[in-house]
């Protein structure tokens, strides 16, 4: 369904009991809504209302073409009027890689919103931040990130058929092409790559603790991800927190490792 905020319309993927508990899923780059797909038919046995966002740059309809509209401040006030319009109040947040970061940020900004967080793959953010500070490791792991920010990625991911993306989402297997091939409508790769171009670490420099049960669960073949910002999450948790690990599992959790993670999200939300 179509779903207008803020001045813009999103798609939505619902699914569930209407009567159950909502659940807001947040993907990441470069994938879409779908990377959930895999985890929904145990959400919808358990008795929960799944609402899957394809946020802001995913959406044809929410593709604003100024790098500043894709702040973090936006992005999550996203989110906060996609709720909204729904008519939800309070909602279990499920979201990964970039999904994770609205969801920290939503977390952590508005507890009112959240009933619980489920944070897949990334960390909170002033762990991260600490990682890359004490860690030469940890930034080595991100130097793809100022790639991303230049002119000139666009161009990089689908030279020679898109092999750069490919390579990055050899772990799906054959799940990887849905999302190349999304990655050649008019905009949506610029749209993906303003989320890292319109990034600073003062968005997130003054986050303070989460406050809401959290669970966040991280795999050890995470090749973005290292120890050490895994670990210092559990700073910046004032609730009841899980840390979950994936064993031999790479950053692309929601679809190499969909059973586990249902376990782990249905533990979290308590169903």
């Amino acid at each position: 369904m179509e779903v207008k905020a803020r001045g813009l319309v999103f798609d939505v993927h619902e699914g569930g009991p209407e009567d159950g508990e909502p659940v807001l899923l947040l993907h990441g780059f470069p994938q879409d809504s779908r990377e959930f797909d895999l985890i929904l038919p145990r959400l919808h046995e358990a008795g929960l209302r799944t609402y899957a966002l394809d946020q802001r740059g995913c959406s044809p309809g929410a593709r604003p073409s100024d790098v500043a509209a894709y702040t973090m401040a936006s992005v999550t006030a996203d989110a906060i009027a996609v709720l909204d319009s729904l008519g939800v109040e309070k909602a279990h947040v499920i979201g990964h890689d970039w999904g994770a970061q609205v969801g920290w940020q939503l977390a952590a900004r508005h507890p009112d919103r959240v009933r619980t967080l489920t944070a897949i793959s990334v960390p909170h953010p002033r762990a991260l931040m600490l990682a890359i500070r004490v860690r030469p490791s940890q930034q080595a792991r991100l130097a793809y990130f100022k790639v991303f920010q230049t002119s000139l990625s666009e161009k990089l991911l689908l030279a020679q058929h898109a092999l750069v993306l490919r390579l990055m989402l050899r772990p799906l297997g054959m799940r990887a092409e849905q999302y190349v091939a999304a990655m050649r409508e008019p905009g949506r790769l610029t749209a993906g790559l303003n989320w890292y171009r319109a990034y600073s670490t003062a968005q997130v420099a003054k986050m303070g603790p989460v406050t809401v049960p959290t669970t966040y669960v991280w795999s050890d073949a995470d090749g973005v991800v290292g120890r050490t910002a895994a670990l210092r999450t559990r700073d910046w948790v004032d609730a009841d927190y899980r840390f979950v690990v994936m064993r031999g599992v790479s950053h692309w959790v929601p679809e190499q490792a969909p059973r586990e993670l249902a376990d782990a999200v249905l533990a979290r939300i308590g169903v």
